[in-house]
């Protein structure tokens, strides 16, 4: 009879302590299920080392373009790594991590043998008290998204079977909600910009004038406009093909972006032409752009199957106050594009307010 209670009392407390366990983690997967990255990471540097016994914890995103780690968020006392590059060597534990697509969890980082982690490959090691670790790739529809780093079991044990069971669990709804919020960044630059250079598209150009005249217009200050338009881009159509075209239309893109701030916005305003807004610039500073642009343009011609391609732009420019109307603004800022083009080409036209044209 005692035997049979004492069965029933360990059952009881068993079930007890699961329906406790997915109590806390129900909630946990529901709030993680979001777009919101600043949840996520409060979840992962908080509640999941809460729930698995882990003293600190970290999460870091994947740029996948640029093969680099970007640490998102962190519970340590000390300075972590806030950048870690896919191609180090040799490679860190995160890395190999990825590597696998396999959680690597270490009862004595020492004394790991598969794979094998020199303490060369670990920055700050001297600053953990144990050597227990979960080292967690997040994984989106089989793409590594980021990591997840568990470390310093609070009780000194290891990771047991339920915290690998629950680290595993969450590592998959992190990657799901990760990978969604890169898609929905993705789908929303793939509305504001064109395909082609990456610049701001046109619908999105006036958007941007708009919101810069109402800054205008609340504290002060004037807009100056610069449009660009390829010279003889046609011809090189003709002659090379439209992807020796594209090229051209890339490569005078970059130039562009090179040349301005990161307030400006640059958008591809058409097939040939480009704009610029320059917000609280000076005309004399406009123009300053306008002329770099012309010659850095000119000074980077494009190699298409052995023939060297001449680039040359012609740049049109003024400067408004915040009364003025996004209409009138492009409308003028081109009327001296256009003047530009009658000059000669790969030249800088001014608008004044009196209809007069300048060459700086």
């Amino acid at each position: 009879m005692t035997e049979n209670t004492n069965n029933t009392e360990n059952t009881n407390k068993h079930s007890s302590s699961r329906i406790s366990l997915l109590e806390q983690v129900t909630p946990l997967a529901r709030q993680i299920n979001c777009l919101d990255i600043e949840r996520i990471a409060n979840i992962c540097i908080k509640n999941i080392p809460d729930l698995v016994g882990a003293k600190f914890a970290s999460l870091y995103i994947l740029d996948e373009t640029n093969h680099i780690l970007h640490l998102q968020k962190y519970n340590h006392p000390f300075v972590i790594n806030k950048i870690v590059s896919l191609n180090q060597n040799p490679p860190s534990p995160m890395v190999m991590a990825i590597s696998s697509k396999d959680i690597i969890l270490t009862a004595d980082i020492d004394k790991h043998k598969k794979p094998i982690i020199r303490k060369s490959q670990r920055a700050f090691s001297d600053n953990y008290k144990t050597n227990n670790c979960a080292i967690a790739p997040l994984i989106c529809q089989d793409k590594v998204v980021g990591v997840l780093n568990l470390a310093d079991k609070t009780d000194g044990e290891n990771f047991n079977c339920e915290n690998i069971a629950l680290i595993e669990l969450f590592s998959q709804l992190i990657g799901a909600s990760i990978g969604n919020i890169k898609l929905f960044e993705k789908i929303q630059r793939q509305a504001t910009t064109d395909g082609l250079t990456g610049l701001t598209n046109h619908k999105t150009f006036y958007e941007v004038l708009e919101r810069e005249l109402w800054r205008s217009r609340r504290y002060g200050g004037k807009i100056a406009l610069i449009m660009i338009d390829i010279d003889n881009l046609k011809k090189i159509n003709d002659t090379y093909g439209h992807r020796a075209g594209d090229k051209v239309i890339l490569k005078i893109s970059r130039k562009i972006r090179e040349c301005i701030r990161q307030i400006d916005t640059a958008a591809r305003y058409g097939g040939d032409e480009f704009a610029v807004i320059l917000p609280n610039t000076s005309l004399a500073d406009a123009t300053v752009v306008a002329e770099r642009m012309v010659e850095q343009v000119a000074n980077s011609p494009v190699m298409w199957k052995n023939n060297s391609i001449s680039l040359s732009i012609s740049v049109g420019l003024g400067q408004y106050d915040a009364e003025s109307n996004p209409e009138d603004i492009t409308s003028h800022s081109d009327q001296a594009l256009y003047t530009a083009k009658q000059a000669g080409k790969n030249t800088v036209k001014i608008f004044n307010a009196s209809g007069r044209y300048k060459q700086e």
